[in-house]
């Protein structure tokens, strides 16, 4: 059950298991670890972004090192903290995946880089108030819509991939020539016998090493240009507001709306993953002020010409492998980000690696968030068919814009901005589904059928205490669990023994299974 004490509940702070300092030479090697893992996809998307609005090499450059920068100073205030800002744990933050269909979608439809800017600005702020709330929108993102966005999200990443590994630009010379599509293929077989043979560390920074195979065969074959590298200054502070003022225009700031709901939900996730590979006790005040530092960070972004932050899933893995469980590593690493961002020549080495190069890491990359979707849709329970209906109508609105680009050509351009987007379209369908599947018609649950209408003082007996586990919390009425799933309860005591006789029998299988049996 959550409590009203501090995020440290009743540890004092240097107990918790993520307080733990290490030696200067293991937190810096763990922290520059850390970088490495999630650089690969830290980069991935302000490529895109950059290849999608047709800037050049420096531009990409700019956006390369904003994103380090950016990412760094929402890691450090993730994992360090401010009073009622940041979850205090090892998460490391950085440019979300979730948004780049939409952000591409406002590009395609002519409102440019500044109104993705502004769009990302106004959902963010939305986010950061909405954060203590967050625990009553939960149980609206259950697996089957989770499931069907990230599984979209995914499926939507992978044209960008196979265009990449043509060249990246139609109308450029050698588009979809056999050398380009060859480079990229030779990336993601490194990225593949890496993952086999290359053992405990290698497989871990598959990608990045891959990627550097890649550079290294273009290079060599002629087919990367790193001429540019080193003009201009080494040094550089990042230049607000580098594409102009943002603009803000109510279509792309409802699409990006349903993409910050997206990331709060993924970083929840990661929060309470984190809290049971560190055995960190969490409570709904602490997720909310993990939240709050992802919306903070993301609404800062565009001033620094970056985009919505998020929790890296690649990093909470690291932690799990590695067991090292201090913030103060992600902090440092942090830091480390934040110097790098403010290295343009690091971003020009970058911005010069031959885009059928990212291509064949693209396919992995994005496949993973493919495959993650699928994954959660994995644990959903299709019996009765509902759940069935809306993964199979959600991931189809999601297909719609990729299979058919010019479906909504005849729509006004709000409706365009919003349902252009593949993941967009999927999240409005799936969130109606849901709701109007397995919502609507729910009765409510109040605390008076539970025995607990007393009025006054209240104690809880050890029985009734034992049956209760950390994130439960009653919000309305209804007992949810940490992930924000209602908690059905029986009526007396010889239907909770009955149904538990069927639960250790095998009978109910599933939570909708004890709802009807407890309801009946």
């Amino acid at each position: 059950m959550p409590s009203s004490a501090s995020p440290a509940l009743s540890h004092e702070r240097g107990s918790r298991p993520e307080d733990e300092r290490l030696g200067a030479g293991r937190t810096v090697a763990y922290a520059v670890q850390h970088i490495l893992t999630m650089y690969g996809g830290l980069i991935a998307v302000p490529l895109v972004v950059a290849s999608a609005a047709g800037y050049d090499a420096a531009t990409t450059a700019l956006l390369v090192a904003a994103a380090l920068f950016v990412g760094g100073f929402a890691t450090f205030l993730q994992a360090w903290g401010l009073p009622r800002i940041g979850s205090q744990l090892p998460l490391v933050q950085g440019v979300s995946f979730t948004g780049i269909a939409t952000m591409l979608s406002v590009l395609a439809t002519g409102g440019g880089i500044q109104s993705v800017m502004g769009s990302i600005m106004v959902a963010s702020a939305f986010g950061f108030l909405v954060a203590p709330f967050f625990a009553r929108v939960l149980r609206f993102f259950p697996p089957v819509v989770t499931g069907s966005i990230i599984t979209t999200i995914g499926i939507t990443l992978v044209p960008v991939a196979a265009s990449w590994s043509m060249g990246g630009d139609e109308k450029a010379p050698g588009y979809g020539s056999l050398g380009n599509i060859a480079l990229a293929g030779v990336t993601l077989l490194a990225v593949l016998l890496l993952s086999k043979f290359g053992g405990a560390v290698l497989s871990r920074l598959a990608i990045l090493v891959a990627i550097v195979v890649g550079t290294v065969v273009a290079w060599a074959t002629g087919m990367a240009d790193f001429s540019h590298v080193g003009q201009g200054p080494w040094v550089a502070l990042p230049s607000p507001f580098h594409f102009g003022a943002p603009t803000f225009h109510m279509a792309a700031i409802v699409a990006m709306g349903i993409v910050i709901l997206v990331n709060m939900a993924e970083t929840t996730a990661d929060i309470l993953a984190l809290s049971e590979i560190t055995g960190s006790r969490i409570n709904s005040a602490r997720i909310a002020d993990g939240l709050r530092a992802d919306m903070l960070s993301s609404a800062v972004a565009p001033v620094f010409n970056s985009f919505t932050q998020t929790a890296f899933v690649q990093n909470v893995g690291l932690v799990a492998i590695t067991k090292v469980k201090s913030r103060y590593v992600v902090a440092l690493g942090g830091v480390f980000m934040v110097l790098l961002g403010m290295l343009p020549v690091l971003g020009q080495v970058i911005a010069a690696i031959p885009l059928p190069v990212m291509g064949g890491a693209g396919f992995v990359l994005f496949g993973t968030v493919m495959s993650s979707g699928i994954r959660t849709l994995a644990r959903v329970d299709y019996r009765g068919g509902m759940n069935l209906i809306i993964v199979a109508v959600s991931l189809s609105f999601g297909m719609v814009p990729i299979v058919v680009p010019t479906f909504y050509d005849a729509f006004p351009d709000w409706v365009g901005i919003i349902f252009s987007s593949g993941i967009s379209s999927a999240a409005v369908a799936a969130l109606l589904l849901n709701f109007f599947f397995n919502e609507m018609g729910r009765s409510r649950r109040t605390t008076e059928a539970m025995g607990m209408n007393t009025v006054g003082l209240r104690v809880l007996s050890p029985r009734e205490a034992g049956a209760l586990q950390d994130g439960d919390q009653f919000v309305d009425g209804r007992l949810l669990d940490a992930q924000g799933q209602e908690i059905p309860f029986a009526s007396s005591q010889e239907q909770y023994e009955s149904v538990r006789e069927r639960i250790n029998a095998g009978e109910l299988t599933s939570l909708e299974d004890i709802r009807r049996a407890v309801d009946n």
